[in-house]
């Protein structure tokens, strides 16, 4: 089988006038954790339906383990495993029992579905709560207890849908950790949708930007960036020693921009300078980090630092969401 678990060809969603997924393209490969990062109500569970074959597309295709998911969803839904935003359990069952449930749902039988769900409930950090009416388990817990309901039938693929609202930020931190430990452990390929874009940062390993039903794009967080600000200025960041008596007449040395100016002006390509909080931000058209280290060294200044800036996903949310056209 290809390494495409999932595949989508200008799936499309309509309800009347209102499209919720417009000719959305997407392939993710095996083993990989893939964040679909947008705000509510960008499609992404609507998108996430369409894969799990639980309401059809307007148009396009949906491939899911090399099934298609709109004609075959019984055989999609056997491979794969699916945590919505709020799960739902027998409250009045212990999380061992909801467990065992779900595996005779699936056909796996008792003995081997008993020890699976004890380890997965190890694995999961619920080995204390294991007799625990489900009922009484906390936000955190439920979502813990979730990961391993959709764990214990050996999915090919795992789909989160916002499953981190409402943990408190331990729990979350701990959550995602354990999403990338199985990721890596089981050879799992993963979803993750969320509106988070700190989260989606921290545990995929690439990401597609969905709002209003458009990927408008994908890739790793470097690619992005790249293509993103691919016509933007190097911003390089230099933080200097408050006490710098090292310079050739030995005097302290006042560090303002000025003075920088004066150090770089051979540098051809730099284009402004400024401080902030003590801290330069150089401006330049090219790539000159070597060249602006070494002026500086040369000059008998004290450099504490010198970090060329690399746009993160915050950045590239802010570009997408907040810059209007400006990622045109």
């Amino acid at each position: 089988m290809s390494d495409r678990i999932i595949e989508l060809v200008n799936l499309t969603k309509r309800y009347g006038s209102f499209t919720a997924v417009n000719q959305l393209n997407l392939t993710i490969r095996k083993g990989e954790i893939f964040g679909l990062l947008g705000p509510n109500g960008a499609g992404k569970s609507t998108t996430i339906l369409m894969m799990l074959g639980l309401t059809d597309p307007t148009s396009g295709l949906v491939n899911v383990c090399g099934i298609n998911s709109t004609t075959h969803p019984v055989e999609v839904k056997r491979r794969v495993g699916y945590l919505p935003e709020d799960v739902g359990f027998y409250d009045n069952r212990t999380g061992f029992e909801n467990l065992m449930y779900t595996a005779r749902l699936n056909s796996i039988p008792d003995k081997e579905a008993e020890q699976k769900a004890e380890q997965l409930l190890i694995k999961v950090g619920l080995a204390d709560a294991l007799k625990k009416k489900a009922g009484k388990y906390s936000r955190g817990m439920r979502q813990r207890l979730g990961l391993a309901d959709v764990l214990i039938k050996n999915p090919e693929v795992i789909i989160l849908d916002e499953p981190t609202s409402g943990i408190d930020p331990k729990g979350v931190k701990e959550f995602l950790e354990l999403i990338v430990e199985m990721s890596r452990d089981e050879d799992l390929t993963v979803l993750f949708a969320s509106h988070n874009l700190h989260q989606v940062q921290q545990v995929c390993d690439r990401v597609g930007i969905f709002v209003n039903g458009n990927l408008l794009g994908e890739g790793t967080i470097d690619t992005l960036s790249q293509e993103l600000f691919k016509n933007h200025p190097y911003i390089i960041e230099a933080g200097f020693s408050k006490n710098a008596s090292d310079i050739p007449d030995g005097k302290e040395m006042n560090y303002t921009v000025d003075w920088l100016q004066g150090i770089l002006k051979p540098i051809d390509g730099i284009k402004a300078i400024t401080l902030n909080n003590k801290v330069f931000q150089i401006e330049s058209s090219r790539d000159t980090t070597s060249e602006i280290a070494r002026f500086i060294v040369q000059s008998g200044a004290t450099l504490n630092y010198l970090n060329k800036k690399e746009y993160g996903l915050d950045d590239i949310y802010y570009q997408y969401f907040e810059g209007g056209d400006n990622h045109g």
